[in-house]
């Protein structure tokens, strides 16, 4: 069970409504009047609570739980131990989510605006919003209905946040237009220059970087992560991605909707990455690259060319999967041969 110090829980829910909430069906012999507190992992779970199996892996921890309902692929059932409720879905995990969002469901927002706030008289604040200490607004900016600025968070001059957005403590947020129900956790920097110099032996001149960043609706973007404003077209971030913490995002970088983004990816000026591309931890992208739709690169990968759509590339440099494969089975063989 979640800390109540931090987590408040909804419920209980029956198990009729949770397979509705979900979309899973009830295997036979379940209960669907029965009660459910909580979620828990496989081996905490005890007879209130609701687990999920989208692993084989954890089979064995399956056929040992105590949890009195489990979230279960239908070809996984016949090992679920006798007396345990399951809702059959062939997306565990996604409908364990959903599960979960209903006995944690985000907080509503309690507005408010701390005393030592500053909101400038020439920015618009929405209606149900919460401004805590030391956050300013600056003017011009535009903050929607029910937005949550932290603590010492600022908004530049002239930002656009749409409606249910969550601005972490300490983050900054410039020279960008934010959709509805952005989450930007504690301590991103969105908006600050790119990274851009005329080089050259007599000095480095810097370019003036004169573009946006445009974020769209329902994107995370993690902690101490950095967007750099475009130089003269704007930084994209198309709706439904997920940034994680510690990501460089160049200025002009263009990510279409849903890409998935792991910490300590590195993403050069002018890349694109197609809808629903996804970047292992600490991979690195060049410059100037088109990566396909649904193109998925390794953690720890170097990109230096671009990447088509559907391929799978690891490696530094990256090439297609079965390649990177060889190469390590290759290089594997001649240490041993070496040794």
């Amino acid at each position: 069970m979640a800390d109540s110090r931090f987590f408040s829980v909804a419920g209980p829910f029956t198990l009729a409504r949770l397979a509705e909430i979900s979309g899973a069906e009830l295997a036979p012999g379940a209960d669907p009047a029965a009660e459910f507190d909580d979620v828990a992992a496989l081996d905490q779970a005890g007879a209130r609570e609701v687990s999920f199996l989208d692993n084989r892996k954890y089979l064995p921890a399956f056929a040992a739980s105590k949890a009195g309902a489990v979230i279960i692929h239908p070809d996984m059932a016949d090992r679920a131990p006798a007396g345990m409720a399951l809702l059959l879905s062939k997306d565990p995990y996604r409908a364990y989510a959903k599960v979960a969002q209903a006995f944690y469901p985000r907080p509503a927002v309690e507005p408010w605006v701390a005393p030592t706030a500053f909101i400038d008289p020439a920015a618009k604040v929405g209606e149900g919003c919460r401004i805590e200490h030391g956050a300013v607004v600056y003017a011009g900016a535009e903050v929607g209905a029910r937005c949550h600025i932290g603590a010492n968070a600022v908004i530049g001059a002239g930002v656009v946040l749409g409606d249910d957005c969550l601005i972490g403590a300490n983050a900054t947020v410039q020279f960008a237009v934010v959709g509805r129900n952005v989450n930007v956790y504690p301590g991103a920097r969105i908006g600050q220059d790119g990274f851009g110099f005329a080089m050259g032996p007599q000095g480095h001149l810097k370019v003036p970087q004169l573009g946006r960043v445009i974020i769209g609706d329902n994107v995370e973007i993690g902690a101490n992560t950095t967007i750099d404003r475009g130089a003269g077209p704007d930084t994209v971030i198309g709706s439904g991605c997920m940034i994680d913490n510690l990501v460089q995002i160049g200025h002009n970088v263009q990510l279409g909707r849903g890409c998935v983004i792991v910490a300590q990816v590195g993403i050069s000026g002018s890349t694109r990455l197609g809808d629903f591309a996804a970047a292992g931890g600490q991979a690195g992208f060049a410059g100037h690259l088109t990566i396909g739709m649904g193109a998925r690169v390794a953690a720890q990968a170097g990109v230096v060319k671009d990447v088509g759509p559907g391929e799978t590339v690891g490696g530094t440099p990256a090439v297609p999967q079965m390649e990177w494969l060889r190469q390590s089975a290759a290089l594997s063989k001649l240490v041993r041969r070496k040794g």
